[in-house]
């Protein structure tokens, strides 16, 4: 998404001005607050495209912050922080953040989930039959194919890989992939969704035990990656 604005709240001065020539050099128009307050305010009268969310700042704690935003903002959040604890992650997540990136970071991998992030917003992960490599899911049809070789997947593996596909990129918490799967009565059946993963790979990639579509967040959850 080419002009996109991304909204930077982050209080240090460096990360600020990193983040600057990094997206405003690949084509990005960006915006920066130091504070929770500003950058409130700034999305609020100026909605951005993304927004780069810091979890440490000085006037409130950044899980409250992305609650707020949340309230009524819908375009994707990628948290960038130095807290790396699973617990703060999977909250983040769990809070309705889209990513999480810990400082340092590198910015490359940085720009591609923000690419990611993007190309979702636009509206591609939403199409009815989605293509990537080998694999094509009718999403109408509910029929996936590999090397136009119908797959035969349950209703569950169905739902799983669609629910990974339609959130391209997103990191997904093993709790909300077992509520939106399974129900509320599976969020601590986490082995039986390793399960189920365990299948999916095995079907749909090429090498099950080093996985290109279907990624592992060592302790939160997985991402899907069209490659």
């Amino acid at each position: 998404m080419n002009n996109a604005t991304i909204l930077v709240i982050d209080d240090e001065s460096q990360i600020r001005k990193l983040l600057e020539i990094t997206l405003e050099s690949n084509g990005y128009k960006t915006a920066f607050a130091s504070n929770a307050k500003e950058g409130l305010l700034f999305a609020a009268n100026h909605p951005p495209d993304l927004i780069l969310l810091d979890l440490g700042l000085p006037d409130d704690d950044g899980q409250n912050v992305l609650l707020h935003l949340r309230e009524w903002y819908l375009n994707p959040i990628i948290i960038v922080s130095v807290k790396s604890a699973e617990n703060e992650i999977v909250k983040a997540l769990d809070n309705g953040a889209n990513d999480y990136l810990t400082k340092p970071f590198r910015t490359q991998e940085l720009l591609a989930r923000i690419r990611t992030a993007l190309r979702n917003l636009n509206g591609t992960s939403s199409e009815p039959i989605v293509i990537f490599d080998a694999i094509t899911v009718d999403f109408s049809a509910r029929i996936v194919k590999v090397n136009d070789e119908v797959l035969k997947l349950t209703v569950t593996e169905y739902s799983l890989l669609s629910l990974l596909i339609k959130n391209e990129g997103r990191v997904l918490t093993h709790q909300y992939i077992l509520k939106e799967v399974w129900g509320p009565g599976y969020l601590d059946q986490t082995q039986y969704l390793r399960v189920f993963i365990a299948q999916l790979r095995k079907k749909i990639e090429n090498d099950p035990n080093h996985p290109r579509y279907i990624l592992t967040e060592s302790g939160v959850g997985y991402r899907f990656n069209s490659g």
